[in-house]
């Protein structure tokens, strides 16, 4: 398994394996290894450490969904454990890594900090939100990266009805009714296309509010929503939106939030107590945190195979990286052997599954003194929810809209959905959904448990 004249820092015979990350492509990259590697896994000749905060994947693509309360929280995660049951899985963080000599730190909630040796390095940290320094944003910014913040959102909207049914000022009734979505991306649209439906069939509970009272905002800084689709099927997306009466903003800007008075670069000013915020990704913090080079995004910077490269473009060996955090050469980029501008694929669900697994055998090429095969994805064609029986997608043939469009943009995502149990439960869901209507109800006090002690105490929770 190890690389001519390599030598084993432990000592023995066992070659370590470490993945920092559980995502699409750490569970990925860990699954695959993780049954071409069994025998000698459990005879102890090899050991795989993936070290992620949560002991779950959490399935983004599936994140309006949750919002929408068209799928349970509990079926768009995949437990580490569970899919990984040869492999050792650390809830934890890792806080620096040393490649030079193959150690890395990690820190366990509310533990010391530990360390940590390997041979091999996987980076798969993937990213989080890239929030800017708006006035406001971080008191009234709600994000949509996690299962917690979609279910989060889905009470808060709910409840914003519940406020504005009950309020007999008109101002606070409008800002109640006005829900800001910051970003245009496939996040920031399904999940505004997801929500809006949502509380259209919620205002069936609520005689004194009509459809049109609701008011919904997109900002893009873009020219385009949907910046990584084919531009026909942007184009039709923005149409559909637009019909729908969402008021979208493009090549504008939130100068502030300060007091929920939404300021607008256009020179826009009004009240809104949603503000969320789906404006692009950053790599995680902890490659900051490491000795590998880094690109001008500061992801890892790597060759077409996966592995990491040095600064000089030259290999790095013992260091991979993939998904969110890794800036893999795209098809017709320079860096990939064109004579197009350098670009890096970009950071997305459908990248990271198919990196974690090429990761994975390149990885295991490599041990065997075999070549590596370079990343080459192939064509894929984008797709996008509207909400229920609405959608766009591109295919072979062209585009598709409507019910054909939405069932075709489920099934991709189911397929991509890296657990098979897990792919079942989702199904069921769906199938359920149609015979029974969306339960509008807000469970915003699963929020704060303790609440009613807390208020006992004299010390309130913050809402």
């Amino acid at each position: 398994m190890r690389e001519p004249g390599h030598t084993d820092s432990s000592g023995g015979g066992t070659i370590r394996i470490l993945i920092v990350g559980g995502g699409c492509a750490g569970l990925t990259t860990a699954h695959r290894l993780q049954r071409e590697l069994q025998q000698e896994l459990r005879a102890g000749r090899a050991e795989i450490t993936v070290v992620e905060a949560a002991p779950y994947l959490t399935y983004r693509p599936l994140l309006a969904e949750v919002a929408a309360g068209s799928i349970d929280p509990r079926h768009v995660v995949v437990p580490l454990r569970r899919a990984l049951p040869d492999c050792r899985v650390l809830t934890a963080r890792i806080t620096r890594i040393d490649h030079a000599r193959r150690l890395a730190w990690l820190a366990p909630s509310g533990g010391v900090e530990v360390e940590l040796g390997y041979d091999e390095l996987v980076l798969t940290a993937g990213s989080v939100s890239r929030t800017r320094p708006i006035p406001g944003l971080a008191e009234h910014g709600l994000g949509f990266e996690t299962v917690g913040e979609a279910v989060s959102l889905r009470n808060h909207v709910l409840d914003q009805l519940d406020l504005a049914s009950s309020t007999r000022d008109p101002e606070l009734r409008d800002a109640a009714l006005t829900f800001v979505f910051v970003g245009a991306g496939y996040g920031g649209v399904g999940a505004l296309a997801e929500l809006e439906d949502m509380a259209r069939q919620a205002l069936r509970g609520y005689p004194n509010i009509q459809p049109g009272d609701l008011r919904w905002v997109l900002v893009e800084a873009g020219d385009r929503v949907l910046a990584e689709a084919d531009p026909a099927l942007a184009e039709h997306a923005l149409a559909q939106l637009r019909e729908r009466n969402v008021d979208i903003r493009l090549g504008t800007t939130l100068d502030s939030a300060q007091d929920r008075m939404m300021a607008l670069s256009d020179g826009t000013r009004f009240a809104a107590r949603t503000l969320v915020w789906t404006a692009g990704v950053r790599p995680a913090p902890v490659l900051a945190a490491t000795d590998l080079p880094l690109d001008a995004d500061g992801r890892v910077r790597c060759l077409g195979t996966l592995q990491a490269a040095g600064a000089d473009g030259e290999l790095l060996p013992g260091a991979w990286a993939a998904g969110d955090c890794a800036a893999v050469p795209g098809p017709g980029s320079a860096a990939d052997g064109a004579d197009g501008p350098p670009t890096a694929c970009p950071p997305n669900a459908w990248h990271a599954l198919a990196q974690g697994e090429l990761l994975a055998e390149n990885l295991l090429a490599v041990a065997a003194g075999q070549p590596p095969t370079p990343y080459r994805p192939e064509q894929t064609y984008a797709s996008a929810s509207l909400g229920l029986h609405r959608a766009v997608a591109h295919t072979r043939k062209g585009s598709l809209t409507g019910r054909r469009a939405w069932l075709l943009h489920r099934a991709r995502t189911l397929r991509g959905l890296p657990s098979s149990d897990r792919r079942v439960r989702v199904l069921a869901d769906w199938l359920l959904g149609g015979l029974f209507a969306r339960e509008a109800v807000s469970l915003a006090s699963v929020e704060h448990p303790r609440a009613e002690f807390e208020a006992a105490a004299g010390n309130p929770p913050e809402g």
